[in-house]
Formats: C-alpha cells, structure tokens, sequence
C-alpha cells in the first residue's frame, strides 16, 4: 500500500473533517465507502479490530487509525 486509505462514509462528520485535513495538507489518500460496500463495511470492522466506529484510517506502514482527531492526523502523517 503507497496510500492512506480512509474508511469512511458521507454522513460521518468526522469522516468529512479527516478527509478535508488530509486534502489540506495535500496529503494522497483512497477512499472507501462503508455505507453503500458491506465488504468494504466489514473490512473496516476487521481492521479496527471489531469497533464498529468510523473513519479508520490505514497508513501505509500499516498503521491504524480509529476516528482520529486532526493532531493524531498529523503526528501520523508527519511524525
């Protein structure tokens, strides 16, 4: 993986903050749709290790972030 991918869907207020941060600081990242893919819905579960909550966010190195805020954001992606 050379990208983020956020998981994430389009009533989520905190899915559209971290992705208008992330295009902010122009940082690439892929977007999931958990609301209208139950694979993609499920995947996001298995990955936040059975949390129900969104966005996750999946960094490159493998990382995983679970509705993280703007700083956490960026101390991943920058620190």
């Amino acid at each position: 993986m050379s990208e983020i991918v956020l998981y994430g869907a389009n009533w989520c207020g905190d899915c559209r903050r971290a992705k208008a941060w992330l295009r902010e600081h122009e940082v690439p990242f892929t977007e999931v749709d958990v609301e209208h893919d139950e694979a993609a819905r499920d995947k996001a579960i298995e990955i936040a290790g059975g949390r129900k909550n969104i966005p996750v966010v999946v960094l490159p190195d493998g990382r995983v972030l679970v509705e993280p805020t703007d700083t956490e954001l960026a101390a991943a992606v920058h620190g």
